[in-house]
């Protein structure tokens, strides 16, 4: 047994993980984590408690492993709350760790500093686990309890509050090994075998990837390449099977040029995707008839499309069975896979206009294996979500739940989590000035990170929805900051890219810094694109 205050309990439940990392705002109600995480990890002191689940986050979905956020009760706790709706909706193995007024004053309303009315039931609501911390004798197996959840799948944020006073107590702990994920249940035999039946029968097949396929590429691939189907993706899928591979027609399945593709499709096999709203023409998508769904969740067998067979478990388990299978597809269906890929990126490039050159030399100047963080702004939700090629899911980080302002804090963990290779984040001006504060972040752990901003003057995304749907703006434009000096009050290089032809030149020189740099692509400057990007959500005409 040891022994030692709260912080060097959870230093030494984090150690057994893997973890060297952590995220967080320091107050009065967590010194001790704090401060023994400073004295034994790396504790990266962001500006917002946001931006610390942020954080983690990105360094989870990066790094593979498990994230952690340090943050305060009460308004601390609260500040997190949107970060760990990011966090639950993209599944993202995070550990929250949140201080709590004294334990005797729990739940009496007296207004001790930082109280809040029932923060675990906050918590509850957009954590995948919640817990609270209600003695120093089951302090242990309450943080054990929820790293288990973090990890397991389905995965997503666990939250412990923990009270001031429990914290600094004494604590006897045990060593112990690392917690492991709670082993997923082996899928149903006769699921399987009507799985098998279905899969035998078709000869004109196509793939739905989505987050949960990711853990089985290899697997993936090979029934793509036997099958020789066209592989679709969600955003949270892209990568699953490298988007250079002539069969990947990847995040496009919404796109007008894939619909005959889909239409003359037998059989869609479809693998851990939830089919998002904005990824199926808000659920108008015509998908083939057959359907047969593997997803880890027994819940989402059927919840949004009819699955003809739906089989539950891990897709590395169900896909290696049925890769037994002889399949024999339709003459001329692999030829018109390919036929539509090239079509899809070919309409894109052509709607972009002066992207495709920065998108293309993104992609030639930046290793396979670098993170492509992206935050919601025209660039990433008009191409660089499709037409950005990504080789591996952990480079593929992006906000699943749609919130704008979270690329900055999600690059910054997705860096440090992967620092042999330059990580490039793609924001808006809107979307920086959400979470301005974290570029002292930036500058203070100097991370090998290329931020690019593209300069609009506002809300892109939204304005282009007012100016298509209603003909008039509100809340759109915006008073921006002179990056330029910003960044030189930061100390953090800067370069503007203001006519074609002059972005390669910056990315090169920013790569080349080993270190934070700043790119500001003025959007007003640059030609107009032929077709501006409207999202794909329901407005009704007034």
């Amino acid at each position: 047994m040891n022994h030692g205050h709260g912080g060097e309990l959870l230093v030494r439940l984090l150690s057994e993980a893997g973890v060297d990392t952590a995220f967080g705002v320091v107050s009065v109600h967590n010194l001790p984590l704090v401060e023994a995480v400073s004295q034994h990890l790396r504790f990266v002191p962001v500006r917002h408690e946001a931006a610390a689940v942020n954080a983690a986050d990105g360094f989870a979905r990066a790094g593979g492993g498990l994230g952690v956020a340090i943050t305060s009760t009460g308004t601390g706790a609260g500040n997190a709350a949107g970060a760990l709706v990011e966090a639950l909706t993209a599944g993202s193995r995070v550990l929250h760790v949140t201080g709590q007024i004294d334990s005797g004053f729990l739940g009496q309303g007296r207004g001790v500093i930082h109280e809040t009315r029932d923060q675990l039931g906050m918590l509850t609501a957009v954590s995948r686990h919640a817990a609270t911390i209600t003695s120093a004798d089951t302090a242990e197996d309450t943080l054990r309890t929820a790293i288990r959840h973090a990890l397991s799948v389905p995965s997503g944020p666990a939250s412990v509050e923990w009270p001031i006073d429990l914290q600094y107590a004494r604590h006897e702990f045990r060593a112990g090994t690392p917690e492991q994920a709670v082993p997923v249940l082996p899928p149903d035999p006769a699921a399987l075998a009507e799985a098998a039946d279905l899969l035998a029968t078709a000869r004109r097949p196509v793939l739905w990837a989505g987050g949960g396929a990711t853990g089985a590429r290899d697997e993936v691939r090979a029934l793509a390449e036997r099958l020789g189907a066209a592989v679709f993706t969600s955003n949270s899928g892209r990568g699953t099977v490298p988007e250079d591979h002539e069969l990947v027609v990847g995040n496009f399945a919404a796109h007008d040029a894939a619909a005959s593709l889909l239409a003359d499709a037998d059989l869609l096999v479809s693998i851990g995707t939830h089919f998002r709203s904005n990824e199926t023409k808000h659920y108008h998508l015509k998908l083939p008839a057959r359907h047969l769904q593997i997803d880890v969740d027994p819940a989402a067998l059927g919840r949004v499309y009819p699955a003809t067979v739906g089989v539950r478990g891990d897709a590395v388990d169900v896909l290696t069975t049925l890769s037994t299978m002889d399949v024999a597809g339709e003459p001329g269906w692999r030829e018109r896979v390919v036929e539509t890929r090239e079509t899809v990126r070919a309409r894109l490039i052509e709607a972009i206009g002066p992207y495709a050159e920065i998108c293309a030399a993104l992609r030639a100047g930046l290793p396979p294996e670098s993170v492509i963080a992206r935050d919601v702004t025209i660039p990433s939700s008009q191409w660089g979500n499709r037409l950005l090629d990504i080789y591996d899911p952990r480079s593929n980080v992006f906000p699943v739940g749609g919130g704008i302002g979270q690329g900055l804090a999600t690059g910054i963990g997705a860096a440090l989590a992967t620092p042999d290779a330059p990580t490039a984040v793609m924001v808006g001006d809107g979307g920086l000035a959400v979470h301005l504060g974290e570029l002292c972040t930036l500058a203070q752990e100097r991370p090998w990170l290329t931020l690019v901003v593209f300069n609009d003057g506002g809300y892109g995304v939204l304005r282009n929805m007012q100016d298509h749907h209603r003909g008039r703006r509100a809340g759109v434009d915006l008073y921006t900051p002179d990056f330029a000096r910003l960044a030189q009050s930061l100390d953090l290089p800067h370069v503007l890219v203001s006519k074609p032809g002059q972005f390669a030149d910056a990315l090169a020189k920013a790569v080349a810094q080993h270190g934070p740099f700043v790119i500001e692509v003025d959007v007003t400057a640059l030609p107009e694109v032929p077709r501006p990007f409207v999202p794909p959500v329901p407005v009704p005409e007034s």
